[in-house]
């Protein structure tokens, strides 16, 4: 291989998409276990909607205290709400699967007992509107990786399950997925070559994940680890992998949340 040539493996793209605020209505509510609410939006402003990485995301505009749906306006300083009333909480979440024959946006919500995302998805009927906004942009891994390594929990289940789906026939990956308990896995489709690995948090102590990862036998060819999980974990991971020599851009670690604090999480 000529050195030109390998300069242009592992290339990734990074792609810029027009930022537009859709008003969304809720079609169907389905329970996925006990920890996983899904809920399909759909509605004429769904048109144009693009996602082309499976870990977007998209800003999700619930109703406030009063029940009222308070949506900004895209200003010159970003968005900006109506003066005088409670604007509708956002919060980050994934894309899992966008049907545009259909028109339909599905969102997998985790029901973790607190925040308003959780409290709103987990009384989510037909016929209640949220907003939504984005993705403002994707970040598409390189697909000439020999090996991809995709660890995560329950927040992070629906990029790994949209990546999974994804992946073409003959691609090989690794999937180390945490959950709060048996019943919250789920059955996973894929074409490609995937080990899928299930670990409760009930029976693990928390750390399932990070026991996993550096317990993996070593990896034949060159492999891309993609890491989403809370923040103080998600980075201990990515320092634990470049200690070991992996470059830098072969590695994707992302905090979804982070403990004891009150942020914008899935």
């Amino acid at each position: 291989m000529t050195p030109a040539a390998t300069l242009e493996r592992h290339v990734h793209q990074r792609l810029r998409h027009d930022v537009v605020l859709r008003r969304l209505a809720v079609l169907r509510v389905e329970r996925l276990t006990p920890h996983m609410q899904r809920v399909t939006f759909g509605g004429a402003e769904l048109r144009g909607f693009h996602s082309a990485a499976p870990d977007d995301h998209v800003k999700l505009f619930l109703p406030n205290r009063d029940g009222e749906l308070v949506l900004p306006t895209l200003g010159a300083n970003g968005i900006e709400f109506p003066a005088g009333r409670e604007p509708s909480p956002m919060r980050d979440y994934t894309p899992r699967h966008h049907d545009a024959t259909r028109g339909e946006l599905v969102v997998d919500f985790v029901l973790h007992g607190d925040g308003p995302a959780s409290h709103w998805a987990e009384q989510a009927a037909p016929g209640q509107h949220i907003g939504v906004g984005g993705p403002r942009g994707s970040h598409v891994i390189a697909g000439d990786f020999d090996h991809y390594v995709l660890a995560g929990d329950e927040t992070a289940l629906p990029a790994i399950s949209r990546w999974l789906e994804e992946m073409p026939a003959g691609m090989r990956a690794t999937a180390l997925i945490e959950v709060p308990a048996a019943a919250d896995r789920q059955v996973l489709f894929t074409r490609a070559n995937v080990d899928i690995r299930w670990f409760e948090r009930d029976a693990a102590h928390g750390e399932s994940l990070e026991h996993a990862l550096h317990g993996l036998p070593a990896i034949e060819g060159d492999c891309f680890w993609w890491i989403a999980t809370e923040s103080g974990r998600a980075r201990a991971m990515r320092q634990s992998l470049e200690q070991r020599g992996v470059p830098k851009d072969w590695i994707k670690a992302t905090g979804y949340w982070k403990a004891h604090a009150d942020d914008d999480t899935e």
